[in-house]
């Protein structure tokens, strides 16, 4: 540790120096990973601004791909389940989609059914299972589906 902030060893980008207020605590873990509940999430400039990696703080092997809800154009308004506001906080919500990609960039998908919620105001944030016909693997380039 330095006087500026956290050194974490990552997958994708070798180590990095984060500040605390850039380390979210998930309240709800991500499915399948419930012990790993420190996270940052890293940019590449490349990338542009709705793509980021989700990145274990506390297991530098564990980094999700995550994609802003805002690539569906305002399609995509799910309702968020009762609790959410006691679970992370009031304010205003980042919702992102942990994506699959594939070798045929193509064939990527997102998943609708269950959001990734940021709230930077409180540093916490929650995966959760919407109420409602999600897909799990909605394609990433297609056009989006009456999902709402």
């Amino acid at each position: 540790m330095t006087g500026e902030g956290m050194r974490f060893l990552t997958r994708d980008f070798g180590e990095i120096e984060i500040e605390t207020d850039q380390v979210i605590s998930f309240r709800q873990p991500i499915f399948g990973f419930d012990s790993l509940q420190l996270y940052t999430m890293l940019r590449d400039p490349e990338a542009g601004e709705d793509i980021v990696w989700l990145q274990s703080l506390e297991s530098p092997e564990l980094c999700f791909i995550l994609v802003s809800a805002r690539v569906l154009n305002g399609v995509y308004i799910p309702t968020l389940p009762n609790g959410t506001e006691r679970l992370i906080g009031d304010g205003e919500y980042e919702c992102w989609l942990i994506a699959v990609i594939k070798d045929d960039f193509t064939k990527s998908t997102i998943n609708l059914k269950s959001p990734v919620l940021i709230n930077w105001k409180t540093g916490l944030g929650a995966q959760v299972i919407l109420d409602g016909d999600y897909p799990i693997r909605h394609p990433l380039m297609g056009e989006a589906e009456d999902t709402c």
